[in-house]
């Protein structure tokens, strides 16, 4: 059987419903027995996984997302951002982008979001005279902000993948953590200056800055305000690495939810933690298929291949940057940010080194775009799990998000041609 003609018939089974990580590894396993290597290199790929430090991080941080999903947090960050920030124009509105960005951070998958957050935000906006139309827009963008902020999943995921690479110069976990930082807040600045904008042709009053409620909103969320000093001061300080902030932190979280606040029932905390789990499976077996994929991609010279192919018509990085963008957003229409931060990194990491351009860089371009995808016409995930949550078509979500789709897009054109903004911190 020829490359071709195995291939045709693999995306042929794709089509029919063949999971991804399937496709991915029956790919691994066809490049192989054509190149003429034993098969078992694609079976040693999952063994090696076991061996990689900081995979632990993975599960310990979904497992600490999941717990927050399902405890009475989110109400509580909404209420602490209201009253921090309810009182400026367009109040409502930031609040819900500071609170969607805060929870995506933890929870890691901007589906969550959505479902967790869009029963407490959008019956208020509404309530608050905003329109349906820019409610559910909101809501809907807002869902997938916060990927770039510390702990998110696709954030460790990136650095784990392009870890393995040998990259010059290295990728750390800690260092995306910092290069995701400005990019993200750039997102959650301009989504608040066309929320305020939004919010000045809106007639309702305001309620004026109470530093009673703020002092009770603080109270109620004192055990989760811990969180973020948790994981950045730990890593930062050097006390904890970032399998250990992790750790920490999942233990933290389980007591919190459990023990403390009792949101979550003993009885309630296996399935809880199945859920999350099932995620974590979900990844690694798209993990070890797309490691044993890449390595059959380096060793047929595909990588530098794919450079001396675009060489030959793209002679800068900028131009290589944009097309790169707009490859992303179609791959994040397609599929979920896991399975592309997984399936990518490894392919476009040496294209990207060729063209100069720093692998921490591209990681945060990566997910920058791929967050965009999420909610991009005329398939992005988030317009679909908004549509099935506010009963709502996905046309009258797709006309909902393109006022946010245009003002993100913008941040993503900063945060691609404006290097510095990813890697001053560093």
């Amino acid at each position: 059987m020829s490359l071709g003609v195995g291939l045709a018939v693999i995306l042929g089974l794709a089509a029919l419903g063949m999971p991804l990580f399937a496709v991915i590894a029956a790919i691994a396993l066809l490049g192989f027995h054509l190149a003429g290597y034993d098969l078992i290199a694609v079976a040693v790929e999952f063994y090696r996984l076991g061996d990689m430090p900081g995979l632990i991080a993975i599960p310990l941080f979904t497992l600490a997302g999941y717990l927050l999903g399902e405890s009475q947090a989110p109400k509580r960050l909404v209420r602490l951002s209201n009253a921090l920030l309810g009182w400026l124009p367009g109040g409502l509105a930031i609040v819900a982008i500071v609170a969607s960005a805060f929870f995506t951070a933890f929870t890691g998958a901007s589906g969550v979001t959505i479902v967790a957050l869009g029963a407490l935000l959008y019956p208020a906006l509404r309530q608050a005279g905003y329109g349906e139309r820019y409610s559910l827009g909101l809501v809907t963008a807002a869902g997938s902000l916060g990927l770039l902020f510390a702990p998110s999943l696709p954030l460790i995921l990136y650095g784990f993948v392009a870890g393995q690479m040998g990259s010059d110069p290295p990728v750390t976990i800690p260092d995306l953590f910092l290069a995701g930082l400005l990019p993200g807040l750039l997102m959650v600045a301009l989504l608040s200056l066309h929320a305020m904008w939004v919010g000045k042709g809106i007639a309702q009053p305001r309620h004026r800055f109470d530093t009673a409620e703020l002092a009770r909103a603080l109270r109620e969320t004192a055990w989760e305000l811990p969180l973020p000093v948790i994981v950045l001061g730990g890593i930062y300080t050097g006390a904890l690495a970032a399998s250990e902030a992790a750790a920490v932190t999942a233990l933290y979280v389980l007591i919190v939810t459990v023990l403390v606040k009792k949101e979550i029932s003993f009885r309630k905390l296996p399935g809880v933690m199945a859920e999350s789990m099932r995620l974590v499976g979900a990844i690694l077996l798209i993990l070890g298929a797309a490691l044993a994929l890449s390595n059959w991609l380096v060793d047929q010279e595909v990588p530098a291949t794919l450079f001396a192919a675009l060489s030959e018509h793209v002679d800068s990085p900028w131009v290589f940057l944009l097309l790169l963008n707009l490859f992303l957003l179609v791959v994040g229409m397609l599929l979920d940010i896991f399975s592309a931060v997984v399936i990518l990194t490894p392919l476009l990491l040496p294209v990207a080194a060729g063209f100069g351009i720093h692998p921490v860089h591209l990681g945060i371009v990566m997910l920058a775009n791929l967050q965009l995808g999420y909610f991009t016409p005329p398939v992005g995930m988030n317009l679909f799990i908004a549509a099935y949550r506010f009963g709502q078509p996905v046309l009258v979500l797709v006309r909902a998000c393109v006022p946010f789709f245009l003002v993100l897009a913008a941040a993503v054109a900063l945060i691609t041609w404006w290097p510095a903004l990813s890697l001053d911190l560093l």
